[in-house]
């Protein structure tokens, strides 16, 4: 019987880890008419008034501008935005990269998107179909197919439920029993070990710890030559929330493909230990 490769999973948030800025800044919000900064301002403003969270405030405003300013609102109209994604540098080829080098250390390695920005959107770039599952904030459409409600709202804490799904392979949001139910860490098909998580923010802050504390590798990334973003990055790095930080540069060979591909070798040496042990 053939040895089965260790499994492995590549964790991302999207805006600011794999892609500069936020998603609806591309095109969606000149497109209503606003100003990025007074998108999110407002966003701010209505979250501290209604003491609402802050992921529902704004998919509330996307759709409230969007009709205000007749700006369809179908599920294509998002996706077809996705078209306008510009990313850091090596994201494009860094998939099938990294993929092929788990692959000839006998690890499969999958990706994985956890992210409080817009599904639609993600799902509409021309690195979606690298993901194994895209985990995003999404909207419920009406029987016009026009978004008419948030289905699904991720914030930084709700992201951890994500990890869990990877790690039981329970991925059908609307089944409760499975990412509930007792399993074995043995009979887990991705095990916390063996995960990675990449992100850039606050909102992932229980992402990096929870993957850190659990035996995984937690990796805080900021925007190339970007002073505060790196203070920002160093400060995880302090409070103990994350192993390490590198620029948000996917190129091959610079930091943090070399931080990756250290894990990738990790789990195959552990294997190769294992069996002999």
């Amino acid at each position: 019987m053939p040895n089965k490769n260790v499994p492995m999973a590549l964790v991302y948030d999207f805006d600011g880890t794999l892609a500069p800025g936020n998603l609806q800044e591309n095109s969606f919000i000149p497109d209503i008419g606003m100003d990025k900064q007074d998108f999110w301002s407002e966003v701010n403003r209505l979250s501290r008034e209604r003491q609402a969270d802050g992921i529902l405030m704004y998919m509330h405003l996307m759709l409230d501008r969007a009709k205000a300013a007749r700006v369809p609102v179908r599920r294509d109209d998002f996706t077809k935005r996705g078209a306008d994604v510009k990313f850091f540098n090596g994201v494009v080829d860094w998939f099938d990269r990294i993929t092929a080098y788990g692959k000839a250390a006998n690890v499969d390695v999958e990706h994985y998107i956890v992210s409080s920005g817009n599904a639609e959107i993600i799902e509409g770039t021309i690195i979606a179909k690298h993901f194994r599952q895209i985990y995003g904030s999404k909207f419920m459409y009406d029987e016009n197919g026009a978004a008419c409600w948030p289905a699904l709202a991720i914030n930084f804490t709700t992201k951890t439920q994500f990890l869990f799904r990877i790690n039981k392979g329970a991925h059908d949001l609307s089944d409760n029993h499975d990412i509930n139910q007792f399993v074995p860490m043995k009979d887990r098909p991705v095990p916390f070990e063996n995960m990675v998580y990449i992100g850039d923010g606050e909102t992932d802050v229980p992402c990096f710890r929870l993957v850190k504390d659990l035996g995984g590798l937690s990796v805080a990334v900021f925007k190339p030559n970007t002073r505060n973003a790196r203070s920002k990055a160093e400060q995880f790095a302090t409070d103990g929330r994350v192993h390490c930080i590198a620029p948000a540069d996917y190129t091959e060979d610079k930091r943090l493909d070399q931080v990756v591909k250290s894990q990738v070798d990790l789990l195959a040496a552990r294997e190769m230990r294992n069996k002999i042990l």
